[in-house]
């Protein structure tokens, strides 16, 4: 009987150290980006006035209706690459994941990703570290930590830069932090990401993004920007639209009413659709058909 108990104690044993084993999950590889949703914000970019779908409060409003593409050609801005809280979107990116181990132990440290847009290659640490004090430096690319936790690698990143949640002025502040879970399926890779910011956002902000692994990836390789002095800026001169603000143009190109195209928690959910049939179906006097 003492022996059978002891041969079942490590069959039981063995199948308890197993089965963790058999479900962690390993995103190394090279991956392709499937931009199979939301190609015209991936892409070209969200149009100016398009904050449909964002939890967003007042003050990104105001600060996204003041934003103007131009800015991006200040000396300052020019090599500015995408922030952490926008950077796995778009466009892409395809990513090159390295697993970085031990040189002794052999224990996995971290995983680099590599690829996004300007180059703000990741590093996720897989060793336990804490992250820095709050008073601690913020870089574009954050300072994240991940762990396993069955089928899914869960991030956590803190100290980003202040930056945007879409390319059109949406801005997310330093005090973002940004929780990730990669979950793989074979050869596919979904992402998704949970912005949390307590000063620009009324709930957390979702999205998903997808990969497929593939041999032939071509990372994007602007690493090296130039800066130049554009002769024609007055030294001082900021683009900028002035506070207060109404970027209508979306609105009035695709027949939507301005309040709905202007983003807020309430239009996230299926019951916003009778306020905005309401709306279409009573516009305000002198608005556009």
């Amino acid at each position: 009987m003492t022996v059978r108990l002891s041969v079942g104690g490590v069959i039981v044993l063995v199948l308890a150290m197993a089965a963790p084993a058999a479900a962690q999950i390993d995103i190394a590889g090279e991956w392709a980006a499937r931009v199979t949703e939301d190609q015209p914000h991936r892409g070209p970019g969200a149009e100016l006035g398009d904050f449909t779908g964002l939890p967003i409060n007042a003050a990104a409003r105001q600060k996204a209706n003041a934003w103007d593409a131009s800015i991006l050609s200040l000396p300052e801005r020019m090599a500015q690459p995408h922030p952490g809280q926008y950077f796995m979107r778009g466009p892409g990116p395809n990513m090159r994941i390295t697993k970085r181990t031990d040189p002794v132990t052999l224990q996995l440290v971290a995983y680099t990703l590599e690829g996004v847009f300007g180059r703000d290659d990741r590093i996720i640490w897989m060793d336990g570290r804490p992250h820095p004090s709050p008073n601690a430096e913020h870089t574009w690319e954050g300072f994240s930590t991940g762990r396993v936790q069955g089928n899914q690698l869960i991030i956590t990143t803190t100290h980003m830069k202040w930056g945007v949640i879409q390319r059109n002025g949406v801005p997310a502040s330093p005090k973002s932090v940004m929780t990730e879970h990669f979950i793989r399926h074979g050869d596919y890779l979904t992402l998704v990401t949970i912005v949390d910011d307590p000063v620009y956002l009324d709930e957390p902000f979702i999205r998903t993004s997808h990969w497929m692994e593939s041999a032939a990836i071509n990372p994007d390789a602007r690493w090296l920007f130039e800066v130049v002095e554009e002769t024609d800026i007055p030294r001082g001169w900021v683009p900028h639209y002035p506070f207060g603000s109404v970027r209508d143009d979306y609105a009035r190109r695709h027949g939507i009413p301005i309040e709905a195209a202007q983003g807020g928690k309430e239009t996230l959910y299926p019951e916003y659709e009778l306020k905005l049939r309401q709306m279409l179906a009573n516009p305000p006097r002198g608005s556009a058909p």
